[in-house]
């Protein structure tokens, strides 16, 4: 369990801002390799004093939530510029210092991560803010996980005090982090967060189940008695197999005992024995002390999988398997390395932590996920309506299934072979004819399930292929093929369209795109607190940039090709150069 923020101290400060700072060293120091305590403490002193004077609802200065924050980033084990990001993480939202102000103090990596956690401004967005600052989340986690895990790290201290908050706010901002923060905890492999989140949530949302569950774990002395058996027996059993591992008993957390109830509403909180067997070597040993369980023990038919050949979608690995333990008591044993029981805790932190080494500070290749967020967000131009997908795209379960060539894709459970298609593009997709899954001809609606392999079958580009049915759209899951089949049908693409209808489809998807750049470089400026009174500077930028107009660079912008943020960075840098009518700030507008 991650730690909240320390408790009152001396007169002469009252807050133990200096004992809270130390401790948020000390664990810098603890749990990354270089840390660089200069960096980390101008952060400190420049946070602070621009949150001078400010409290937080419980009466505490503001100072202490950005601590807090970088405490827990700490504890995760990133990098200094992740905690000192996480100390200025509301500062450029909340204060007078600008982010042109503190990339100048601290660089673009930095910058880019605060930047990636400042919510929207509502007068600018209404109620759009919500939905572009989560895009906008996704988008910068697409150039730096990390700006993720300080979300987290944020929501994780606001959810830790939130009962300063009135009774209202505090159902909303749990519900909101029930249905996005903690999925993304989730996707993220970030557990030892994700507890968290789910324990607070479920006391705030349901005090009288949490006191139920709270009540049964403290006082189960049945299930301690039969963990110390069982640990006792296979210490002798890795013994005689040459392992040497180490026993942790792993109770299940407060809403995992919830979520069973849910299932099995007449049994009451339930939580039999599991233990995790942590391996001192290599992963061979993991499979010789999966031998040592079973010969124990009699292993339960179909509870065995095996996480280390084919991980998570979100990097875990381990061995779970089910047995007969001790009393004739069914008992989960779960086993792993020590690299792997770092990442089934810490998730993507552990894998940045251990990559550090090498400047793997970005997105992983494994967080497939991730990169189809990317792909469907920029298509989905409504923010009301991409929230909710991304509502519903992060609640649903992940399977993994095989293409015919062995290459593996996450979709969420019960998809079809449409999705698994339109994951690869709307070109593949549009083609879809039929569908082999696990070497049986199978309709277009099957639903696929773990482990499935599928191989589609699609038609020659010219061979004038009828495109996808409507029933697609029924039946598929993933917003990328939704959002796919709903352009052809809106006539954005389709070979059978005759030519001018194909050049007026086409050109009217050029122009949704164009549009979609331009508002990524609105909001960009407007984020900055700048607007554009005309379009000379953007004109003199794109010139220098190599694009012949304006639609070419706000169509560069929507394919990614060009950064909205470093363009609007680079338009105010031109302007501020050489002051002249084009980029004014808000306030010189009013």
């Amino acid at each position: 369990m991650l730690r909240t923020i320390l408790n009152r101290s001396s007169a002469d400060d009252p807050w133990n801002l200096t004992g809270r700072v130390a401790e948020l060293e000390a664990s810098h120091k603890t749990n990354h390799s270089a840390p660089r305590i200069p960096l980390l403490r101008k952060a400190y002193r420049i946070a602070e004093e621009m949150h001078r004077g400010q409290n937080r609802r419980s009466g505490e200065p503001y100072i202490t939530h950005p601590i807090a924050v970088a405490t827990i980033v700490a504890d995760l084990g990133l990098d200094t510029t992740s905690v000192a990001a996480a100390l200025l993480h509301d500062t450029v939202e909340d204060t007078s210092y600008t982010l042109q102000r503190l990339r100048g103090d601290f660089g673009n990596e930095v910058a880019l991560l605060v930047d990636g956690v400042t919510k929207f401004d509502k007068v600018y967005f209404g109620e759009a803010a919500e939905a572009e600052t989560f895009r906008k989340l996704i988008v910068t986690a697409g150039r730096d996980i990390r700006v993720m895990v300080i979300k987290l790290a944020d929501r994780l201290h606001n959810m830790q005090t939130i009962g300063a908050k009135s009774r209202p706010s505090q159902i909303r901002i749990a519900e909101a982090t029930r249905d996005v923060l903690i999925p993304l905890a989730d996707r993220l492999g970030l557990y030892v967060v994700k507890r968290d989140l789910e324990d607070i949530v479920l006391k705030t949302v349901d005090e009288a189940a949490y006191a139920e569950i709270d009540a049964y774990l403290n006082d189960n002395a049945e299930r301690e008695a039969l963990v110390n058996e069982a640990t006792t027996c296979l210490r002798t059993a890795l013994r005689q197999h040459r392992v040497t591992a180490e026993i942790i008993n792993r109770p299940r957390h407060h809403y995992s005992v919830y979520r069973e109830m849910a299932v099995n509403p007449r049994r009451g909180p339930q939580d039999p024995p599991r233990v995790v067997l942590i391996v001192n070597g290599p992963t061979t040993d993991c499979y010789a002390a999966l031998g040592a369980v079973h010969r124990q023990w009699r292993p339960l038919p179909g509870r065995f999988k095996d996480f280390i050949a084919t991980p998570k979608f979100n990097l875990y690995q381990s061995l779970h398997t089910s047995v007969i333990g001790p009393g004739d008591r069914a008992m989960d044993v779960l086993i792993r390395t020590r690299d792997m029981h770092r990442v089934a805790e810490m998730g993507i932190a552990a894998h940045l932590a251990l990559h550090a080494d090498r400047g793997s500070e970005k997105s992983p290749q494994e967080l497939a996920w991730l990169s189809r967020l990317l792909d469907w967000q920029r298509d989905a131009v409504d923010p009301v309506r991409f929230l909710e997908t991304l509502r519903h795209d992060l609640a649903d379960q992940q399977i993994l299934v095989f293409g015919s060539n062995g290459q593996q894709h996450m979709l969420p459970i019960d998809a079809t072979p449409v999705d698994l298609a339109y994951s690869t593009g709307a070109s593949h997709g549009d083609r879809l004819i039929g569908a082999y899954v696990n070497g049986h001809l199978a309709p277009l609606s099957t639903q696929l399930g773990e482990g499935d392999v599928v191989e589609t079958i699609t038609a020659e580009p010219q061979s004038g292929y009828p495109g996808p049915s409507r029933e697609w759209l029924m039946t598929a899951k993933t917003p990328q093929a939704q959002l796919l089949i709903g352009q052809w049908f809106a006539g954005h693409r389709g070979p059978h369209s005759t030519d001018s209808a194909r050049r007026g489809e086409s050109q009217a998807m050029l122009s949704d795109q164009i549009a979609a750049g331009r508002h990524l470089v609105e909001r960009a400026l407007r984020q900055r607190d700048r607007s554009l009174a005309s379009t000379e500077p953007l004109i003199r930028v794109a010139s220098d940039l190599a694009y012949p107009d304006l639609d070419a660079l706000y169509l560069a912008i929507y394919e990614r090709k060009l950064d909205a943020e470093e363009l609007a960075d680079k338009l105010i840098a031109s302007v501020d150069r050489q002051p002249e009518p084009g980029v004014l700030s808000a306030q010189q507008q009013s």
